[in-house]
């Protein structure tokens, strides 16, 4: 026995299909009933009291003929009369047209009585008196009679009968008609929608496959024209993303194989007996060795930051004693290299995080002054509270930046093709290190050019006060 799949109910265009005619064509017949039902209760309260007004008009009329004849006995021998009365008080013609059967008129007549002041039947069927209702005829302020009548309770006489049954088949007939433009409006918008969410499916899909140059076209304004364009922002995202990495592996290859390429032509030179084994030779391999070591571990540094895994023991720190300490250990250094750093530290600027990041922080910065001021130059660095913000200036001296290639000097592994290039030997990470940490403890860092024509690094902390608040 083959078994059918049912898979193709669970197509997004049957689904919308089925909800939107299904929900029409529900509130068409739920109104249809509704409608029917009250129209039919409300025509049958109409004729009651269009019933009621004639009556009035009716009983006035009957007790102006007791009134003038004394009684009801010449009214109750001549029927054409009653009838005739009965049409002149209603408004009915008292006589037929040429060629037309003269009837009593189908809305009172059949279910008039006429009853004396004992309540005795002059004028009527007698079956229908225990169903009636009676209307005191008075005249000269006392009852001289009743005038009966049978109500129209959920029965109606064959005329209302036949206006009933042709305004159902017209309620029917638009209803019909409104399920029929259901169902179209309804594949219609399935259509409609199913085709564009069709369109982000195989766009996905694309994007799945690694396909990052695929866009969407946005239509209109409405939530999946946003949704296009939040598609084609999450494409370009992952497209630069997948263009950062690839360069990001590239770099760090090249930044890796530099010093084993340097390594291995010193070790081959030794062990080829072109270079001695001496205490220098040793030193420069050891040197090569400690900045692949620091390269690996500046690396870890910024895979830790990426995973949120890099710890922080957190405790008030005085910053400006940290970045004291940080240009202490290499002032020395400095003054080699003919450079004049000036502090301008404001103690007692405190932050809450943690003392060694934040010195490993200073370090990278003074390394890179050092590294890519010319001398003789000038190092700048001031610390100072400004409100509820730390804030550490640092400047240094030309060469400077081009405006346009500053906001790339905290991406990892860039570095200026100019003054401040790789020939001093950074690896281009300093600064993006320098700048997770500073987000770590919830700060920022900027750079800028500076007024001594080099670099302006800005970072600024939330400030830890006395008790205990940033």
């Amino acid at each position: 026995m083959r078994i059918v799949s049912l898979g193709r109910f669970d197509r997004l265009y049957l689904k919308l299909f089925l909800a939107i005619a299904g929900a029409i064509a529900g509130l068409t017949l739920v109104s249809y009933l509704v409608f029917t039902w009250t129209f039919e209760r409300g025509f049958v309260q109409y004729v009651n009291r269009a019933d009621d007004a004639r009556l009035e008009l009716m009983t006035d009329r009957l007790a102006d003929v007791y009134e003038r004849e004394g009684g009801w006995a010449a009214l109750a021998r001549d029927t054409d009369r009653w009838a005739a009365m009965s049409r002149d008080a209603l408004g009915l013609p008292s006589s037929a047209e040429p060629g037309q059967r003269r009837e009593l008129p189908l809305t009172l007549d059949p279910r008039l009585l006429l009853l004396d002041a004992d309540k005795r039947m002059l004028i009527g069927r007698p079956e229908a008196a225990a169903d009636a209702v009676l209307k005191p005829i008075e005249s000269s302020s006392r009852v001289v009679g009743y005038l009966g009548y049978v109500p129209r309770l959920d029965r109606l006489q064959s005329l209302e009968r036949v206006y009933l049954r042709r305004q159902h088949q017209a309620f029917g007939a638009v209803a019909v008609g409104m399920i029929v433009s259901a169902f179209i409006l309804a594949a219609g918008l399935a259509w409609w929608l199913s085709r564009r969410v069709g369109a982000l499916v195989h766009t996905t899909n694309a994007l799945i496959r690694g396909d990052y140059a695929v866009r969407l076209a946005p239509r209109g304004h409405d939530e999946l024209a946003q949704l296009a364009r939040d598609f084609n922002t999450l494409a370009a995202t992952l497209a630069a993303a997948q263009q950062a990495r690839r360069a990001w592996i590239a770099d760090i290859a090249h930044e890796l194989r530099t010093p084993l390429a340097v390594l291995r032509a010193e070790i081959e030179s030794l062990q080829d007996g072109v270079r001695p084994l001496n205490q220098d030779n040793v030193a420069s391999l050891a040197h090569e060795t400690e900045r692949l070591t620091r390269l690996v571990e500046d690396l870890h540094t910024l895979s830790l930051s990426d995973r949120g895994a890099l710890s922080y023991h957190r405790e008030p720190v005085d910053i400006a004693d940290a970045v004291r300490d940080a240009v202490t250990a290499q002032r020395r250094e400095a003054e080699a290299r003919g450079l004049d750093v000036r502090l301008d530290l404001e103690d007692g600027t405190l932050v809450f995080g943690d003392e060694t990041r934040l010195e490993q922080v200073f370090a990278n910065l003074m390394q890179n002054s050092l590294r890519y001021t010319d001398s003789p130059g000038r190092i700048a660095i001031a610390v100072k509270p400004h409100g509820d913000r730390a804030i550490v200036d640092w400047h240094d001296s030309a060469p400077g930046v081009a405006v346009d290639e500053l906001p790339r000097l905290t991406e990892r592994l860039y570095r200026v093709e100019s003054s401040r290039n790789r020939a001093s030997g950074g690896s281009g990470l300093g600064l993006a290190i320098a700048r997770a940490i500073v987000e770590g403890h919830g700060g920022t860092l900027s750079v800028a050019a500076s007024p001594l024509g080099g670099l302006a690094v800005t970072l600024m902390f939330p400030r830890w006060t006395a008790d205990g608040h940033a």
